[in-house]
């Protein structure tokens, strides 16, 4: 079977298509990282260089593949609205269409979270959830504009399942742990009201085994969505705890109140407008709201439907995450 990755030289995109190969399928990884790329190509798998925003570089892509996994977009709290919307909106445009065209026997789609998120404690969303009227940032209003393509191809006949998974981390991370790594390292960790807003955080590998469950699962589940976390949120803090004793650092909290900290993402957003020349600013409104608001899922769909089981504890992650981190540090990477 022809199987085609996009992101593949990102973060969950990359450990999908190993996965993959490894089972035995013709895997073809699309994404932009040349050196990630040459390395995937060390293990077997064919690398195609693509900008997926150029309709003449997607659709080709498709061309005699079984099943896409789009993994492929702009996730980041801070940015330009027409990178997110290129990235986000125009390449699943560009895909869908041409995996109709192509005849896909599935398009498995990776999505977020970020759609639900409005700034306020939520437990056990489930994936019929109402979208806020106001999505909580570009990233998540580009997404929600890419299921609407994805549920409007489905539509047209396009076998396609959609997962939403939240806050993944693993080996191979650089942007949630690493960047709390960064805050601490500079005495400028955030810790909002005491770090009790309940953080629902998803290994990488449980996802890549969400992702293959989905590809195999039955045509009669086409078009359903699915939530995706460890099932196992835990206070902030105690998550900081725990990663920051089994790096044998000391931690180096800010503690703030939810106002100061929106006040302070404020002021730091408009002077990166003003003068950074709208480079990402060190805490955004959005990563406030991340950190200082619990967001749980319900899964329980994605375990009845799908035989999702999440076989990696969020503490056996994060050992394997620190065992990474520190030979990297050994190596120099770091």
């Amino acid at each position: 079977m022809n199987v085609l990755v996009t992101g593949g030289t990102g973060f969950l995109g990359r450990r999908l298509a190993l996965r993959l190969q490894n089972s035995g399928l013709d895997v073809t990884a699309a994404g932009r990282n040349m050196h990630i790329g040459r390395r995937l190509q060390e293990e077997g798998i064919r690398f195609a260089a693509a900008d997926l925003r150029l309709r003449e570089e997607a659709e080709p892509l498709i061309k005699g593949q079984d099943v896409v996994f789009h993994c492929a977009a702009l996730s980041s709290p801070w940015g330009r609205y027409e990178d997110f919307y290129e990235s986000n909106v125009l390449a699943t445009k560009w895909l869908t269409r041409a995996c109709l065209s192509g005849g896909v026997s599935r398009l498995v789609y990776v999505s977020t979270p970020s759609v639900y998120f409005n700034y306020k404690n939520r437990l056990d969303i489930k994936e019929d959830t109402p979208f806020p009227p106001k999505p909580a940032n570009l990233y998540a209003k580009t997404k929600i504009m890419a299921e609407q393509i994805v549920d409007r191809a489905s539509a047209e006949g396009l076998p396609v399942i959609t997962i939403r998974p939240r806050a993944l981390f693993g080996p191979g991370d650089t942007t949630i742990l690493p960047r709390l790594i960064e805050a601490n390292a500079r005495g400028r960790l955030p810790l909002i009201d005491g770090g009790r807003a309940l953080i629902d955080a998803t290994y990488v590998d449980n996802v890549v085994d969400a992702l293959v469950l989905a590809m195999k699962a039955p045509a009669e589940l086409n078009g359903r969505k699915y939530n995706i976390t460890n099932g196992e949120p835990l206070p902030f803090k105690q998550l900081l705890d725990n990663l920051f004793t089994k790096l044998d650092q000391p931690m180096r909290p800010i503690h703030l109140s939810y106002r100061k900290a929106m006040i302070a993402a404020a002021f730091m957003e408009g002077s990166a407008r003003l003068f950074r020349k709208n480079r990402e600013p060190q805490l955004t409104r959005y990563t406030v709201g991340v950190i200082a608001r619990s967001q749980t899922l319900d899964i329980q769909a994605a375990i009845q439907e799908l035989g999702y089981r999440p076989s990696i504890t969020i503490d056996e992650g994060l050992d394997r995450f620190v065992q990474w981190w520190k030979e990297r540090r050994v190596e120099g990477a770091l």
